[in-house]
């Protein structure tokens, strides 16, 4: 489904990524970890088009296309889904209406018949109550007086409409207490499929413990330094990265966010 070749990243002149080589599977879920600054969000942005990075070499290739060239709209069509580490508020934009105007332009794509209000409605509403999620939130603007937690519900909600093909999601399961974890990695379990490829940017284990990976691929200053199954991760939750000669790097990709 997703393979990426040698790709090389920059911000402006910093160097972030520098020879990423992976191959996604579809129906197989890939964790991505790795101290802080290592590269784990932009290679997220990358994947999903997010602009203020240079492709300095390398491709990427999803379902047999050159995704490097995709518009952003046409990957959303074509079912690339990031769930963002922070998402953003749009005030003025109530939920239901980004959700609903969000599913019917993938349905356009599919040429499947859109959505009316209510069938959308109860669709959401089923969901929200799927991800314990209070109803108010639908109708409230995106995202705008959300806890960090309500944020990451409703990242996961979009999921759960939109069923997207690769789903990418960047540190979920951050500034989640213990129960919000469970229920969010619960449904996005239930979201595996043999079509289906997903790929998790995480810091921790925990989330790893309820959405069992395929692979897990440890990132340490722009390249991918360890594969392995999902022992790997365990080996990372109770030894750190120093035994893979790793240290955390000052920062290099938070500052090219900056």
């Amino acid at each position: 489904m997703l393979e990426i070749k040698n790709l090389c990243v920059s911000a402006g002149d910093q160097p972030i990524l520098r020879g990423i080589d992976l191959s996604l599977p579809a129906g197989e879920v890939h964790a991505i970890m790795g101290p802080n600054g290592s590269g784990k969000s932009t290679l997220s942005g990358v994947l999903a088009g997010r602009e203020g990075y240079t492709i300095d070499a390398g491709s990427i290739t999803y379902d047999g296309e050159d995704l490097i060239e995709m518009p952003v709209e046409e990957r959303a069509h074509r079912g690339l889904f990031l769930a963002f580490q922070y998402p953003v508020e749009i005030p003025g934009v109530t939920n239901l209406h980004m959700l609903r105007t969000a599913v019917n332009a993938v349905r356009e794509a599919r040429e499947e018949a859109p959505l009316n209000a209510a069938e959308f409605l109860k669709l959401a509403k089923q969901h929200a109550g799927a991800l314990k999620m209070k109803e108010e939130f639908l109708y409230r603007a995106v995202n705008e007086g959300f806890s960090g937690g309500e944020k990451k519900r409703n990242e996961v909600l979009q999921l759960l409409l939109l069923q997207p093909r690769l789903c990418i999601l960047d540190e979920t399961d951050s500034g989640l207490d213990v129960d919000a974890l469970k229920t969010l990695a619960e449904n996005i379990h239930q979201c595996r499929a043999p079509d289906r490829g997903m790929l998790v940017v995480t810091h921790y284990q925990r989330l790893l413990n309820h959405l069992v990976p395929d692979r897990v691929h440890i990132l340490a200053a722009g390249k991918l330094i360890r594969s392995g199954d999902a022992d790997l991760a365990l080996e990372i939750e109770n030894k750190g990265y120093g035994w893979l000669g790793v240290e955390d790097p000052e920062g290099a990709e938070a500052g090219a966010r900056a």
